[in-house]
């Protein structure tokens, strides 16, 4: 990885380079790789299949090229900026049409920029996929703290308050007085933080995952089958689903040793997330048919990401944050509201797919809602055309 280095606070050209040993050490390592026995169930409820950890495995030894994926994102604009402290890495693609909106958008875990990459050309480029010059979006994609190539936080306090604060400081640095923000998991509590701080230039925020609902669960609806069904998906995701983000929010380090020291580890880690994103996942290692945009190499290249960078354990903290901000919090006080617009979009496949009514719930009165019909937790990445349509809609009333 190099960059050219200048002052503090000046934004830095930044191009991937990673060293072939390394690449030659991570299939060494892979081959090397102990599997355990396999699951004594049919299904996932024990974790990871055996099967899908050894095709995965045969296909990142032997035929994954991670220089394609190195090419693709040097194909892209990207920089480093220290704010805070913290070199934040980013990719930062302009339009080609006059008078683009800004859109600074936020990646989750375990994603990363890459889960991003395919909804650039139909955000910034959108008469080149079915849309108009006035759809056209400059994009910021920042890598988050402790995530790819931006890095690590060497004090605590890094939440997401802390780095909406930093992105309100990106786009100021960049020059963006007027802007949009969206983001999904981890992304969109960033960008709900963004919200509620309301900061000069932010004219509205999209989010596509209900992050609020965890601290109002006794408030949210039950009565339509619909609501019934998000409190159970709910309800699983916290007791059955959960294993990643209790681990993570009180012993992000323990895990991270295995995660910066096995391959094969990290990518079954990545991989057990949510029941709807690793059955397609899987899908694309053990079958070959992926979902949308959720193939092999496009897996491989995040899980690469995070290996060669060695931010396994640095992303984990984020949850290790978020604890202990909620745990902060005072009993029974409401946060500040949201300041600005709020977007929505429930996508049917995501940890729980809010009604209308949650989304309410956690911000009265929406200017937009929207239920598609396919799509899950990795929203761009799956459905980037879709993802774009919506976050085109979400943002049309705040550019005039």
């Amino acid at each position: 990885m190099t960059t050219t280095v200048d002052r503090t606070t000046d934004i830095r050209a930044f191009e991937v380079r990673i060293p072939q040993e390394q690449i030659d050490d991570l299939r060494r390592r892979i081959a090397a790789t102990r599997l355990p026995s396999a699951e004594l169930v049919a299904d996932r409820s024990q974790g990871v299949q055996r099967r899908t950890a050894q095709e995965l495995a045969r296909y990142w030894r032997d035929e994954y090229d991670w220089r394609r994926c190195e090419a693709r994102l040097n194909a892209l604009p990207q920089f480093t900026t220290e704010i805070d402290g913290v070199d934040i890495h980013f990719v930062h693609v302009r339009s080609p049409h006059e008078g683009a909106l800004p859109l600074i958008m936020t990646h989750g875990w375990p994603g990363s920029v890459i889960e991003l990459l395919g909804a650039v050309g139909p955000l910034t480029d959108p008469t080149a996929y079915g849309g108009t010059p006035a759809d056209a979006f400059h994009l910021v994609l920042p890598s988050l703290p402790g995530y790819g190539f931006s890095g690590e936080p060497t004090e605590l306090g890094w939440d997401s308050g802390r780095i909406a604060r930093a992105w309100a400081e990106l786009m100021r640095r960049l020059g963006y007085t007027r802007y949009v923000a969206q983001g999904g998991d981890v992304g969109a509590d960033v960008t709900d933080a963004m919200g509620r701080q309301a900061p000069e230039g932010l004219l509205a925020i999209h989010v596509n995952l209900l992050a609020g609902a965890l601290g109002v669960v006794d408030r949210l609806p039950a009565e339509s089958a619909q609501e019934r069904a998000a409190h159970a998906a709910l309800a699983a995701f916290t007791t059955d689903g959960f294993g990643y983000f209790f681990e993570q929010s009180t012993r992000p380090q323990t895990i991270g040793y295995s995660l910066v020291d096995s391959p094969i580890g990290l990518a079954a880690w990545l991989l057990d997330h949510d029941t709807d994103s690793y059955l397609k996942m899987s899908r694309a290692f053990v079958d070959g048919e992926p979902v949308g945009g959720l193939t092999r190499d496009a897996v491989l290249d995040n899980i690469t990401l995070y290996w060669l960078t060695g931010t396994g354990a640095s992303a984990a903290r984020w949850y290790w944050e978020f604890g202990r901000a909620r745990a902060a919090a005072t009993p029974g006080e409401a946060p500040p509201a949201v300041a600005v617009p709020v977007g929505f979009t429930t996508f049917p496949g995501e940890l729980w797919a809010a009604p209308r009514s949650w989304v309410e719930t956690v911000y009265p009165d929406p200017a937009y809602f929207h239920e598609v019909d396919r799509g899950g937790h990795f929203a761009a990445w799956e459905e980037p055309e879709l993802f774009a349509t919506e976050a085109r809609a979400a943002f049309r009333p705040v550019r005039t």
